[in-house]
């Protein structure tokens, strides 16, 4: 309000109070002063302190203590006598902070907010498990989907006819042993169901050397990028609304996967396809159209009124749950990765495979021409048919 008695001795008072956005009746409601508090008075019909004791004492008898005041004053009343009605007895427990549920209550646990940080890939995966609707109601086929969270680079997938932990655990060892995951470099992100927490993919992990993470209980926003993939896939014009069986759903989906680790424009990759970040090669793509926006400026440079168009570069660093007022990985000569901390510096995005600041040693990898051969051949991260 100071601001505008200021700013009124030179503009006039209505014309500062529309400047600043305030309202007339804000501005002289501040300006009238501030009644006092007064302390309430104590009625006189009130119980005395002596009474007040009298009755904490007697509903924190043994006879009464494991009863509400309700009962007590029943009680009190069939016997033939009365000290305060039963709301009194209330509020003189609660002055003693005396009033709470007395029964065992459940307290659901406090679970601490996972905090991962990849900065190259194959640092951290997520994996999720999602339903594709059959031919008739109540029948369903499970995607298993393992995702890299740096590139979004679908690392392996599986579609079978039910949800099981030894079906996941073949996948995920298929899938390490593809990308060359060498001991103790990568953590591995789920939610809670009964294949992710299961003993069987647990002990998998433990023998592979990857860390594990979990989502806090009924918390979808800790698993978000599994997630926006499984909507990526059910939004495309040509995901049918059911499948016809299982093995149309397999056919389906060994042409939906290559088309979104080859060709698909992601919007968190600065329109990069997956492939291109996870196998190394986005600082020559962002060069070559780098190029076309160049001979484009140079064509018709009236049309660009900010100047010559920067590409947009991929993200350093990708977090699932980012701390609050945390810098940039690379202002830190530390980063946290999965609870481990591992060197970082910069110019990573640009590094090729064998050579990325805080990646985990790896051994080698198929390269990207490999890798879409692979793609033709069974489809991106396609495991076979599970048994029956």
């Amino acid at each position: 309000m100071e601001a505008a008695t200021t700013l009124a001795e030179q503009v006039g008072l209505s014309q500062a109070l529309q400047a600043l956005g305030v309202p007339r009746s804000s501005y002289y409601r501040a300006g009238q002063p501030k009644p006092r508090p007064t302390m309430r008075p104590k009625p006189g019909r009130a119980p005395s302190q002596a009474e007040k004791s009298e009755v904490r004492d007697l509903l924190n008898s043994e006879r009464f203590c494991d009863r509400s005041p309700p009962q007590v004053y029943a009680t009190l009343l069939d016997e033939g006598r009365y000290v305060c009605h039963w709301r009194t007895m209330y509020r003189i427990l609660a002055l003693q902070d005396e009033v709470r549920e007395r029964r065992n209550q459940l307290r659901p646990p406090r679970y601490k907010k996972p905090e991962l940080l990849a900065t190259a890939p194959n640092q951290l995966w997520s994996w999720d498990i999602t339903k594709l609707r059959g031919p008739e109601k109540w029948t369903y086929y499970y995607v298993y989907v393992l995702l890299d969270v740096f590139s979004r680079y679908v690392v392996g997938w599986m579609i079978a006819p039910r949800e099981s932990s030894v079906l996941a655990k073949e996948l995920i060892q298929t899938s390490s042993q593809r990308q060359g995951i060498d001991q103790d470099g990568l953590v591995l992100h789920s939610d809670r169901g009964p294949s992710m927490t299961s003993k069987t993919v647990a002990q998998l992990l433990v023998d592979l050397g990857v860390e594990k993470s979990h989502s806090r209980p009924h918390v979808s926003n800790d698993n978000p990028y599994s997630e926006a993939q499984f909507k990526t896939m059910k939004y495309r014009g040509d995901y049918p609304d059911r499948f016809g069986s299982i093995e149309d759903a397999r056919s389906w989906a060994r042409g939906f996967f290559p088309w979104y680790n080859q060709e698909h424009h992601h919007t968190g990759l600065a329109l990069m396809p997956p492939s291109v970040v996870h196998y190394g090669q986005a600082e020559a793509v962002r060069q070559a159209r780098g190029e076309v926006l160049s001979v484009a400026y140079q064509a018709h440079p009236e049309r660009f009124v900010r100047g010559l168009p920067q590409v947009p570069q991929v993200p350093d660093a990708v977090w699932i749950n980012k701390p609050e007022g945390s810098s940039c990985p690379e202002d830190c000569g530390e980063i946290l990765l999965g609870g481990v901390e591992v060197p970082s510096s910069r110019g990573h995005a640009a590094s090729g495979v064998g050579e990325r600041a805080g990646a985990c040693s790896v051994q080698r990898r198929p390269t990207l021409v490999e890798a879409a051969e692979d793609e033709q051949r069974w489809g991106a991260g396609a495991l076979p048919a599970p048994r029956h």
